[in-house]
């Protein structure tokens, strides 16, 4: 356990705290039981070890990363034992998901070390586990989103914003310093990289890349437990999905081009968003799995469309596509019989500075929102304001 400890004051060291993510002042800290879940490359490990900076007492914690050689010949049950008996107080687990049976040896530390907080870190893929314990009981479970635009202008440009609601959006009334900076420069900045805290690390594009391509032959594989050819089709479905978001899922049409059955689109799509590479925007009907019919499926964020295309992504798709994805952070976004997206009784229609208001005259609490303007007017929203929700 010493050299565990060790690599854990190296990396705390090693960590920077001027900057914490949105989440983190949402989460019960003083829980028992904590699940931190969300896609590769989002930044969970950092929330952790900044936490464990700022707040904990490193005398009495623990952090600890699951595929670390140390399990080799060891169980994560007999460090938080031995932990545990030799004063420890928080155990803090990352990468959990590279843990075999991870979800029995948690339960078993929490049932049978009371005395012992734990705080663990997954791939949001993490409930496709087949076989594994039931911890919905025990557990809180958060999930942290890449970047906003707000985030992005605090990392990169020390430009420091105030979370705005969406009825503050709503009324126009966004504060923003115009007299030393100009929006919307900054958000097409964000768009082509600023979703994924390394997007400052060389070579951004070849990493996004590398992360995508763990995450559908490694992550998706062993915990939806499908074979060396399902598998592959993963890859050739994203690319088909991407080459036209928003995409209309038509199964029988995508089960003869990847030659599989037409059952299995559904599941794949599935594990796709799972893991945070695709959303799909359903309708607001709710049927036995609460869960409405899907209308149309984006991709999670536009830095996927750029790191992805061969090509420039169409700018309408791309303008959808942060929509979709920042709003639904913190919203339940649906789709909208006459518009482009609904959130409870607001209709949202999404486009370029020149879009009219025919498509949505006579709809109540309807808005236009339009990426290329600084300022909103009435019900005419700047795109980037929604950036700013969290």
């Amino acid at each position: 356990m010493d050299s565990l400890n060790r690599i854990f004051r190296a990396l705390l060291d090693n960590t920077n705290t001027d900057f914490v993510r949105y989440l983190h002042d949402t989460i019960l800290w003083d829980s028992r039981l904590i699940a931190i879940l969300g896609a590769r490359g989002v930044g969970k490990t950092t929330l952790l070890l900044q936490h464990i900076k700022l707040y904990d007492n490193v005398d009495d914690t623990l952090f600890v990363t699951a595929d670390d050689l140390y399990f080799a010949t060891h169980t994560l049950y007999d460090l938080a034992l031995e932990f545990y008996q030799n004063g420890g107080k928080k155990l803090y687990i990352d990468e959990i998901h590279k843990y075999n049976g991870w979800s029995t040896e948690i339960k078993n530390i929490y049932d049978q070390i009371p005395g012992l907080k734990i705080v663990y870190t997954g791939s949001s893929i993490l409930d496709l586990e087949k076989g594994g314990a039931d911890l919905s009981r025990r557990k809180l479970e958060y999930h942290l989103n890449g970047l906003s635009f707000r985030e992005f202008l605090s990392i990169d440009r020390g430009i420091e914003l105030p979370v705005h609601s969406l009825e503050t959006i709503l009324s126009n009334k966004i504060e923003f310093p115009f007299d030393k900076a100009r929006p919307l420069a900054l958000f097409k900045e964000y768009l082509q990289y600023g979703f994924y805290p390394f997007y400052n690390d060389s070579g951004y594009y070849i990493r996004l890349n590398s992360v995508l391509n763990q995450t559908l032959e490694n992550d998706i594989p062993n915990f939806a437990q499908l074979n060396v050819s399902t598998a592959n089709k993963l890859k050739k479905l994203l690319y088909i999905i991407a080459q036209s978001v928003p995409f209309k899922p038509n199964f029988s049409k995508l089960s003869r081009d990847l030659d599989v059955s037409r059952n299995t689109i559904p599941d794949l799509i599935f594990y796709l968003e799972k893991a945070g590479v695709l959303n799909q925007l359903r309708d607001d009907t709710r049927g036995i799995k609460l869960l409405g019919k899907v209308d149309k499926i984006y991709l999670n964020n536009t830095n996927l469309a750029y790191a992805i295309s061969n090509s420039a992504p169409e700018i309408g798709n791309i303008r959808e596509t942060v929509f979709f994805s920042l709003m639904r952070t913190t919203q339940e976004v649906t789709t909208s019989a006459v518009a482009d997206f609904s959130i409870g009784k607001y209709t949202f229609e999404v486009g370029g500075k020149n879009k009219g208001q025919k498509q949505i005259a006579g709809v109540k609490d309807s808005f236009i929102v339009k990426d290329d303007i600084e300022y909103g007017y009435k019900n005419i929203l700047p795109l980037w304001a929604f950036g700013l929700t969290y």
